[in-house]
């Protein structure tokens, strides 16, 4: 008996080498390099495509604020509502204006009578007469840059010359915006005619001989402005082709690759980080523009005017990094990973949970439920290339736009899930008289 035993082992044992040497046997050979090269060439292209993520969401930016008028007059239309570029204007025209108020000319030219209207307005002359002007000059701008037809003045004047945008930052001037050596400037001489206007109805003639006035705001300045222009310019141009060469090259990366779930999930992550650095580099950039100007600019309104012109740009960056992400997580969330399923398996218990409890009340779907679970696969799909059309029609989605998107997505899912669950009730289990547990095999 032993003997037999032991036999019996040794032959199970046997077996066992023997299936072992086979398996070894079957075991891939290892990698080719032309296999290793196309991992190499995949890869390429996925951190290639990346790398144009963020200029492709520049150049589309530059794209919509000089191609499209609405787009670039609601980017600077809230300029003229804010109070720091108000302060700054209504200091810019002030100056401008004393500059070509000659107040000895003032009161030789005053007629006795007309002085009592002078001593009123200015609130007394003497050696507080420069004083007592200025502070005059200054109350009519500040009230004229406050008004609606500043607002007035600044947005038709930014639509009827948005043509010339385009000229300035390829070098060459015209309208009211010009590109000095190192500085993008809009011309504020209508505003100046206003406040002589406004100087002048409210008593103060000697406004009338004040000559026409041709003095800038700064918008932009920067002593690499030429190069800045000349980026700006290829960026314009290349908006249309440079998205579609940069999916294309990701596109081809992930086909190449032989982990194309994997290599997706990269690359949208690559995409999303890539364009995350430009955000960064946004607000590092604002840092240093704002410590290079010249004393005596405006801070606040430096500040304001730099963050109102790239908003459109952060709100582009935000939009790409959401899509990214979802993209990443959708597509590791469709994988084979462990926690993956899980997340999977905690999604449809859920929806089973709910379509038991509504079986039970008596909810049926009747011929809806077969009809849904023979397409629910082309159903999914359909589903899915609406909301990629919903967002390539979308005119400028944000990031708020790609996560309701796919919260839409995801609920219209999981009420096709819901449908395609039987209209069964479970049955229930018979109690055990002693209120044991039924037995099991």
């Amino acid at each position: 008996m032993p003997d037999g035993t032991t036999g019996s082992g040794g032959s199970e044992l046997e077996q066992l080498r023997a299936r072992i040497a086979a398996l070894e046997a079957q075991k891939p050979a290892p990698r080719a390099p032309r296999h290793r090269l196309r991992s190499t060439l995949a890869a390429l292209l996925i951190v290639i495509g990346c790398l144009l993520a963020p200029l492709s969401v520049v150049a589309r930016w530059t794209h919509s604020e000089i191609g499209n008028t609405d787009r670039y007059v609601q980017t600077v239309a809230p300029l003229a509502s804010d109070e720091d570029v108000q302060a700054a204007v209504s200091a810019r025209v002030t100056n401008v204006v004393m500059e070509h108020i000659d107040l000895t000319k003032l009161l030789e030219e005053v007629a006795p009578a007309d002085r009592p209207r002078l001593d009123q307005l200015i609130g007394g002359l003497g050696g507080a007469l420069e004083n007592a002007v200025r502070s005059f000059v200054q109350a009519r701008t500040q009230d004229i840059v406050a008004s609606n037809a500043f607002k007035t003045i600044w947005t038709d004047a930014n639509r009827m010359i948005h043509a010339a945008v385009d000229k300035a930052l390829t070098g060459s001037g015209g309208g009211a915006i010009e590109l000095t050596d190192d500085a993008v400037q809009i011309d504020l001489a209508p505003v100046i005619d206003q406040v002589k206007q406004r100087l002048v109805g409210d008593g103060l003639t000697i406004a009338q001989k004040i000559p026409e006035i041709h003095t800038s705001f700064t918008v932009f300045q920067s002593e690499d402005i030429g190069k800045v222009k000349t980026g700006f310019r290829l960026l314009e141009l290349a908006a249309t082709w440079l998205p579609i060469v940069g999916i294309v090259f990701i596109g081809a990366g992930v086909l190449l690759s032989a982990h194309r779930r994997k290599a997706l999930v990269a690359a949208a992550l690559g995409v999303a980080f890539a364009t995350l650095l430009l955000g960064v580099a946004l607000t590092v950039f604002r840092v240093v523009y704002l410590d290079s100007l010249p004393q005596g600019v405006s801070q606040p309104a430096a500040e304001t005017v730099y963050d109102t012109l790239i908003r459109f740009l952060r709100t582009a960056v935000r939009n790409v990094v959401a899509l990214g992400v979802v993209v990443a997580l959708a597509a590791w969330l469709s994988g084979p990973g462990r926690y993956a399923g899980l997340a999977r398996g905690l999604w449809t218990s859920g929806i089973t949970a709910t379509r038991t409890t509504a079986n039970r009340a008596g909810l049926r779907t009747g011929p809806v439920g077969p009809w849904v679970r023979r397409y629910r696969t082309w159903i999914t799909w359909v589903l899915v290339a609406a909301a990629v059309l919903a967002y390539l029609l979308w005119s400028f989605p944000t990031g708020w736009v790609v996560l309701g998107l796919a919260l839409a997505l995801l609920f219209a899912l999981a009420i096709v899930e819901f449908l395609a669950q039987d209209d069964e009730v479970p049955a229930a289990e018979p109690a055990d008289p002693q209120g044991a547990p039924p037995p099991t095999v």
